[in-house]
């Protein structure tokens, strides 16, 4: 007789349920929902965690669906006690985020929004905009993510010509500032002109800008203009007019009209997908939040997140995740939400915390502060529309290519390369990435031809892409099958830049590697957009505006563009290093520390012995034969 050892779930063993019920502490904290796998399928936080977790599987609490299947799931309830609620806030963020619960409201990071970055880590501050939200610094901060990409390179280019700032990432000359320092757009950061205290100042100014604290940054230049004019210090006091000039046109028309314009309110709400169900993916909801000071839109953000989830839930997690990292003075007094949030007094007792002062969460309904939720819901909607036909393109695209190449399913990664060189010469290839009709390029590559006999004047694309594609799958040639099961980067489509002579030169290397059954790779001709498969030898029978077709072009011009890209650097590189070259005992290593220390041949050239030693790896005696090699006797 066998006896089933599996943990019945609390739903039907009561007297389990009760005895860990009761030992639940009222207490603040953090409470874990396992399954009968033992994974933690919820995580969720209460100021009275008894009471929270007794209402989960009370009769008449009113569930939704989602949480009434998690119910039946959960087999194990743990806890972990805090002090106070917003250690527990902080607690359930982290816990989410290291976890990823199924049951759980989690924020998409599709990298669709981008982010404005201030590495606060750095002496010299540096100001950026990126689609990549990383917290690998403490110190640096993230403000967003925007829902305009073009208003915002606006506000930054903007930002430069109004505060001088340093204007590139690495300095033009060695020895002196570039143009921009004459032109009064930079410090001299690069020459140390400024000392960091006096260049973070500057930052903080534009950093008041993304905090929506323009009017009170545009009342401090105001004093400090109107004391630059007492001194009669009238060239300073212009400069600083302009710059409040340069502000007011920031925030120009874009008044919005409240009773109290005192007061600073964040707004939020979202948009819903319409009909989904539990069972369905990939069903996002779409969050806006506006961001009002002083009566004007100083900011209007967006989030994307799980749909399968109670609307006041999702507003919840994304306010949270949204004041995780905001700075105490970019809180607002009021927060206008579309729904009730299920722990909005947990949420402002932690922001008034840290605002030091009283911060409100408030449903409105009547009157101008509805309205405004109104405006905000509408947005919301306008942009899950437009992520949805994009949406709806892509996989159009995507099931005209599966119907065109007859694949068993819809390709959801898809690899591109090409060849670039100039007859043989610094020949590279490139891997580009398309992931659900849309560019991947954290998985982008770069391949530089090792092939001896691509040499200047002797090219061959068939060898270097036989090349690239055994670089790429040799590790697989062993075991395909099981590279394949379960492997993320197994790419459901190969698409070659070329024609038959290209492809059979891949076939052939994959016939080699035991990989052309686990593989499917087509190419496309640049002359006639024509589709070439293995073993044809006609093009497939396609319309160049079909939508797969579309996408295939899509990929090929990715992978053309990175693939000349680097050509156009490594040819570069090439010609900074062609006078090094004719140096004896001065390898490809230390020119590149030459270069990396000097910047240029130029300096290189001028720089004396005793300079040239400094750099490692030089000694003195190759340092004076560089310098004897510039300065023939």
């Amino acid at each position: 007789m066998t006896i089933s050892t599996q943990i019945l779930p609390l739903l039907k063993d009561p007297e389990r349920l009760e005895n860990r019920l009761a030992e639940i502490p009222p207490e603040p904290g953090v409470y874990f929902m396992r399954d009968s796998s033992d994974r933690i399928i919820y995580i969720g936080k209460s100021r009275k965690l008894r009471s929270r977790v007794r209402s989960y599987f009370r009769d008449g609490y009113n569930k939704s669906e989602r949480i009434a299947t998690m119910v039946k799931l959960v087999t194990e309830i743990e806890f972990i006690v805090t002090d106070t609620e917003a250690e527990a806030l902080a607690l359930e963020a982290n816990l989410i985020k290291q976890h990823q619960p199924y049951f759980n409201v989690l924020l998409k990071d599709d990298k669709k929004y981008p982010y404005l970055c201030i590495t606060w880590s750095e002496d010299y501050p540096r100001i950026f905009i990126t689609r990549k939200r990383q917290f690998g610094k403490e110190k640096d901060k993230f403000y967003g993510p925007y829902t305009d990409a073009g208003l915002l390179r606006e506000i930054v280019r903007l930002c430069k010509r109004i505060f001088p700032q340093r204007q590139r990432p690495q300095p033009l000359f060695k020895d002196r500032p570039c143009l921009n320092y004459d032109l009064g757009r930079c410090p001299g950061v690069c020459q140390q002109m400024i000392s960091p205290e006096e260049y973070r100042k500057i930052v903080q100014k534009i950093a008041m800008v993304f905090q929506g604290r323009t009017q009170e940054l545009i009342d401090i230049l105001t004093q400090q203009m109107n004391e630059a004019s007492e001194k009669l210090n009238f060239e300073s006091a212009a400069r600083i007019r302009d710059q409040i000039s340069g502000l007011k046109s920031l925030t120009a028309n874009q008044k919005v009209s409240l009773p109290d314009d005192t007061v600073s309110r964040d707004a939020v709400a979202l948009a819903l997908p319409s009909g989904i169900a539990l069972a369905a993916k990939e069903e996002y909801a779409c969050i806006q939040l506006f961001q009002i000071r002083a009566g004007q839109l100083v900011g209007r953000l967006a989030f994307v997140a799980d749909a399968h989830a109670e609307p006041g839930a999702i507003l919840q997690r994304a306010l949270e995740e949204h004041y995780q990292t905001a700075d105490s003075v970019e809180i607002p007094l009021e927060i206008l939400v579309q729904h009730d949030l299920p722990d909005s007094e947990i949420l402002a007792d932690v922001l008034t915390q840290r605002k030091g002062k009283k911060v409100t969460i408030l449903t409105p309904l009547r009157q101008t502060k509805a309205e405004l939720i109104e405006m905000v819901e509408r947005n919301a909607q306008y942009e899950l529309q437009r992520m949805q036909k994009l949406g709806d393109r892509n996989n159009q695209a995507m099931q005209d290519l599966a119907a065109i190449l007859d694949l068993p399913d819809v390709p959801h990664r898809i690899e591109g390369y090409d060849i670039s060189h100039i007859q043989g010469s610094n020949a590279v290839a490139s891997q580009v990435v398309f992931i659900d009709g849309l560019p991947a390029k954290q998985h982008y590559r770069h391949y530089k031809i090792k092939n001896p006999t691509v040499t200047a004047g002797h090219s061959d694309d068939f060898a270097s892409l036989a090349e690239v594609i055994g670089r790429r799958f040799g590790k697989y040639g062993d075991d395909p099958q099981l590279a394949r099961l379960g492997n993320p980067d197994w790419p459901d489509l190969i698409m070659i830049d070329g024609g038959k002579g290209q492809l059979s030169s891949v076939v052939a290397v994959l016939q080699e590697m035991n990989l052309l059954e686990d593989l499917r790779v087509v190419s496309l001709a640049k002359q006639r957009e024509e589709i070439f498969l293995p073993g044809e030898s006609k093009p497939l029978t396609t319309d160049s505006e079909q939508a797969g077709v579309q996408l295939l072009r899509r990929l090929r011009d990715e992978a053309h563009r990175f693939a000349v890209t680097f050509h156009r650097q490594q040819r570069s590189d090439k010609l900074k290093r062609s006078r090094l070259d004719e140096i004896p005992g001065l390898g490809h290593h230390r020119q590149k520390q030459l270069l990396g220390h000097f910047r240029s041949v130029d300096y290189i050239r001028q720089a004396a012995p005793t300079q040239l030693a400094e750099v490692p790896g030089i000694g003195p005696r190759l340092a004076q034969e560089i310098y004897d090699y510039f300065h023939p006797s």
